[in-house]
């Protein structure tokens, strides 16, 4: 795994960040979420992750800094981080997530590939949180382990089904109910 990133407040986001300048835009959920965007992954590259703001904004660190990313998430797996009677921390999730952002940690040049990137902010961000409600932080592969693991494997499952369908001349067609949704 190479770069995860986030959608919806409190969430993770984890996927492949589509180039929103080809104009194959894709729209991020709203929630704290941590997003994974796999159409077209062939499980071999790495993904990058974000987190969401409350209007859906992925925010997410690469190479170039923080960026706040409105569209490019529309193919993430989004993993939900806070629970809906968690009010307090709904309420501030957006500033606390802006403040963690602008820290010196998230600057360009502080960006390492292996050691300081979007997985990184990501867990940093979230650790943040629960140290403020005086819980016990997470180690990078507790994180993956309860977190990103269970939905990638589900998500596993399905790419491995769509592709298995589409090369063998099998095309899928919506439900009637679905086409109304």
């Amino acid at each position: 795994m190479r770069r995860p990133r986030t959608r919806e407040r409190g969430k993770v986001a984890q996927g492949e960040r589509k180039d929103v300048s080809n104009g194959d835009r894709q729209r991020s959920h709203p929630h704290q979420r941590h997003c994974f965007s796999f159409r077209g992954y062939d499980g071999k590259s790495d993904l990058h992750v974000g987190i969401t703001n409350s209007n859906g904004v992925v925010y997410n660190y690469n190479e170039e800094g923080i960026h706040r990313s409105e569209t490019g998430w529309e193919q993430c797996i989004s993993i939900p981080l806070v629970q809906p009677d968690m009010f307090g921390l709904l309420q501030q999730w957006d500033k606390l997530l802006e403040e963690f952002s602008v820290g010196e940690a998230w600057l360009p040049h502080r960006y390492e590939e292996h050691d300081h990137n979007c997985y990184t902010y990501a867990l940093a961000f979230i650790n943040s949180i629960l140290t403020a409600q005086g819980k016990q932080q997470m180690s990078k592969s507790e994180f993956t382990e309860k977190f990103v693991i269970p939905q990638t494997k589900k998500a596993s499952k399905y790419i491995t089904l769509h592709h298995e369908l589409t090369a063998n001349d099998f095309y899928i067609v919506p439900l009637p109910d679905q086409e109304k949704q």
